[in-house]
């Protein structure tokens, strides 16, 4: 059996055939504000990703990082009035106990940025000397004209670029710059913000350059797996790949992969519109095995858009595989985990996993006399998906769907 993803750059499914040890860089949050279903939608894909692994015999070096300088946590707890390192401590805490609730495997290695700037700064160094950078009133650039290769992962061409350059933080229009979608490695910090010393004059790293440092300080030079939103795609991985690879002259990514967006019953999910849903929320109004259950009806690849009763639905099946599975005291892998397997191989085909366990759970529970192995296989089948039918706690139904 073998691991099919999508692969960004080809933009096609391809076998995902990793050595015995799959090195994996998932981009992680910018912890200013608590874990919304963008978040966990994103992260379940990637939890999936390496129970299946793991399943087939890897040993998995997942790093998930912290970006707990940037220009957003700063502005947040300049408002707040709070020290960006607090604001950073307290969501981190927030976040942990999210994926806990989740039940998300944790990362081999979580760094943040704040304690690797030597290295980001190390990495601007060797662009420096390679010809890559230049420095204009105490910000230094990338040079994207160096690198022919700009524009190969996302594939789109430069009118776009700028349009999302502009949008998710670039600075497209700033005249000091030799080519508009040149990105910033280091720029002056302001009054109130960290500060760092470093050749290029005091200040702070720019976003792109902190992930490159980072995933190459614990996982080395090349990564077999690179995933994040698919909001990523351009600028923050376009910029990883060509500052990565112009200091080492190899690939960067073997395979990329991309979650879609998550919409609010027909707006887009934002912290600006008001509408974002919390994991904790959704926590408190039933079980976080649910949550699992409830995102995984939407496909990773299909933006989708969340409605307040899919949450009440998925409790409806987590009681339904309980019950179904009430009376198994040891999980055994049969058919029906096969078939999970399989559409987990399939570019983790979820919403093929969640109808095969709801299947499997009608059929038992409808059965005259249940057959106990495949009771067994169901609870093996949900285990392998990170819903631990074993733990027997009462499960009520949430309340009916409320304004979130």
């Amino acid at each position: 059996m073998t691991l099919h993803l999508h692969d960004t750059r080809l933009d096609r499914i391809v076998a995902f055939e990793p050595g015995p040890v799959v090195k994996m860089y998932v981009c992680g949050i910018t912890p200013y504000d608590s874990t919304h279903l963008g978040h966990a939608a994103t992260y379940l894909t990637y939890d999936l990703v390496v129970r299946r692994l793991e399943d087939l015999g890897h040993l998995v070096e997942m790093v998930r990082n912290f970006t707990d300088v940037d220009d957003s946590i700063l502005p947040k707890a300049r408002e707040l009035g709070i020290d960006f390192l607090e604001l950073a401590e307290t969501e981190i805490a927030r976040f942990h106990k999210d994926m806990a609730d989740l039940n998300t495997r944790p990362p081999f290695s979580e760094p943040r940025a704040t304690e690797w700037v030597y290295c980001m700064v190390e990495l601007i160094e060797n662009l420096s000397r390679a010809g890559h950078t230049y420095t204009v009133d105490g910000t230094t650039w990338f040079d994207v004209t160096t690198s022919p290769g700009f524009g190969k992962l996302s594939g789109y061409d430069e009118a776009t670029m700028l349009e999302l350059a502009r949008e998710r933080g670039g600075t497209p229009d700033d005249p000091r710059q030799r080519h508009p979608l040149d990105f910033v490695l280091w720029l002056p910090s302001a009054a109130d913000e960290p500060c760092w010393e470093s050749p290029f004059g005091p200040g702070r790293p720019g976003w792109h350059i902190e992930c490159s440092a980072m995933g190459m300080a614990a996982l080395g030079p090349v990564i077999d797996l690179h995933g994040g939103g698919s909001d990523l795609i351009f600028p923050h991985h376009e910029c990883e790949v060509v500052q990565s690879e112009s200091v080492t002259g190899s690939t960067f990514v073997k395979h990329w992969m991309h979650t879609e967006m998550v919409s609010y019953q027909g707006e887009k999910m934002s912290k600006s519109l008001g509408n974002l849903v919390f994991v904790s929320d959704l926590v408190e109004r039933g079980d976080a095995r649910a949550v699992r259950l409830a995102l995984m009806r939407h496909h990773y690849r299909t933006p989708f858009e969340w409605f307040d009763d899919e949450f009440d639905r998925a409790m409806e099946l987590l009681g339904r595989l309980l019950e179904a599975t009430g009376e198994v005291r040891r999980p055994q892998a049969g058919p029906l985990t096969d078939a999970v397997r399989a559409a987990l191989d399939a570019d983790l085909d979820t919403p093929a996993v969640v109808s095969l366990l709801d299947d499997a759970a009608v059929a038992l529970l409808g059965a005259a006399h249940p057959d106990e192995g495949a009771a067994s296989d169901l609870a093996a089948a949900s285990a392998l998906v990170g819903v631990d039918l074993l733990d027997r706690d009462t499960v009520e139904r949430a309340p009916d769907s409320v304004d979130m």
